[in-house]
């Protein structure tokens, strides 16, 4: 009798915290939108600038961080990461101008990209077996969310008890701590069939493949939506729901000011996600990909547009961040595992890494003119509607991807 592979391995475990810790560091950043402003004395603008450059800098870096890892190992691929992450917060935390926080947010960048989605994903993959990969895939995806569901209020609370500096310093110290977990990370190699296929021969065949730019396309409102949720939520709902609480749902969530509340979305949102990607992800293995991913930016479209039309309250904030986030990360186990599933496991990483660059275009839009837009009209609908508009964009664009591995679909 055949022996099952088991669903929780140390490759999985492993994975899991590192992309736990690297996203909680990575989810906080929108806390520290007013206390850095305000310190300094900068426009909007000039930190939403950082963040967006961070983020573009995460998805230059994904497959490129896939490609190493590739190429030299994963380990060595995420060790370069955690270094080049820590060195960007240090750096950050001795930031006194925009220009300087925002340079050293490439660094930030790409080490997210060396110990995020692209790596972990690809090895995670590798070391599930067939039944158990649309799972594991989330299972690792939800451990973000888990990650944003303390990242926030964490530096909310390091805030409250330490300088923003000192806690860039801490979070440094945190992503390197996870490099001793890492002697358990071993992932099993891919197939001999895969193995003789070069990198050259697998990214043409991607790059003709109308699916492919389908996918990319597709993955841009994610980005978009997602960063600039991350980045200026805390701060508009800090703005827009005003000091007066009526309804008491201030009080009812155990916080006692917007700022608070801000950073509890943030949380509530990565808490949900836990639960919508983990659904998402066992979906995944009994339903076209494609389809439950036109199906969520579909969602995510409605909750969008009905949050922004109606008044916003504590009560209405508390209701989208949950809607939202059982829609958050949900894309991405679907859509990595798209990737694997046509493209095979051997290049995922850099495949998917390619996708993700599309991800963060859309994150580096959606941070930047979230900054532009409030500092020119003084408040944050117009790039919300913006939001909306790309996501009914990405529902549709996945309705035409070919779901079946390239192979056969040549043959």
């Amino acid at each position: 009798m055949e022996q099952k592979t088991p669903l929780m391995t140390p490759v999985l475990i492993v994975g899991c915290v590192i992309i736990l810790v690297s996203f909680a560091i990575r989810a906080s950043f929108g806390v520290f939108q007013i206390p850095i402003a305000d310190e300094f004395g900068w426009a909007r603008s000039e930190f939403s600038l950082a963040i967006a450059i961070q983020n573009l800098a995460w998805g230059i870096g994904q497959p490129i961080f896939g490609a190493i890892a590739e190429k030299i190992g994963d380990r060595k691929a995420i060790i370069m990461g955690a270094l080049t992450y820590a060195a960007g917060l240090v750096l950050s935390s001795f930031a006194v101008t925009p220009g300087a926080h925002q340079v050293y947010e490439i660094l930030v960048g790409f080490g997210i990209a060396g110990t995020g989605f692209g790596v972990i994903l690809a090895v995670v993959g590798r070391a599930s077996s067939d039944e158990n990969r649309s799972m594991s895939l989330a299972i690792a995806t939800a451990a973000g969310s888990a990650g944003q569901v303390f990242g926030a209020p964490v530096a909310e609370w390091m805030l409250g008890v330490m300088t923003w500096q000192s806690t860039f310093v801490v979070f440094a110290a945190a992503i390197l701590g996870v490099l001793f977990l890492l002697p358990m990370m071993r992932a099993p190699v891919v197939s001999k069939a895969e193995l003789e296929e070069s990198m050259g021969a697998i990214l043409g065949k991607a790059f003709r493949d109308p699916s492919y730019t389908l996918i990319f396309l597709g993955f841009f409102s994610c980005g978009y939506q997602l960063a600039f949720i991350t980045a200026h939520f805390p701060a508009m709902i800090t703005e827009m729901c005003g000091a007066i609480d009526p309804s008491g749902t201030l009080a009812a969530v155990g916080v006692s000011t917007t700022s608070a509340l801000g950073a509890v979305a943030i949380s509530l949102i990565g808490l949900a996600n836990i639960g919508g990607t983990l659904f998402a992800g066992y979906l995944g293995k009994r339903y076209s990909k494609k389809y439950l991913l036109a199906g969520i930016y579909t969602a995510r479209t409605i909750v969008a547009a009905v949050f922004i039309m109606l008044p916003i309250t504590p009560t209405s904030v508390i209701l989208f961040s949950i809607a939202m986030g059982s829609l958050w990360l949900a894309t991405v186990p679907l859509t990595s595992g798209l990737v694997a599933h046509i493209y095979g496991l051997r290049y995922m990483g850099t495949l998917y890494g390619i996708v993700f660059f599309s991800h963060q275009l859309g994150s580096f839009l959606g941070v930047w003119l979230g900054g532009r837009m409030y500092d020119a009209f003084g408040d944050y609908t117009m790039v919300w509607w913006i939001g909306v508009g790309v996501g009914a964009f990405s529902a549709i664009v996945h309705l035409p991807v070919k779901e079946r591995p390239l192979k056969a679909a040549t043959a």
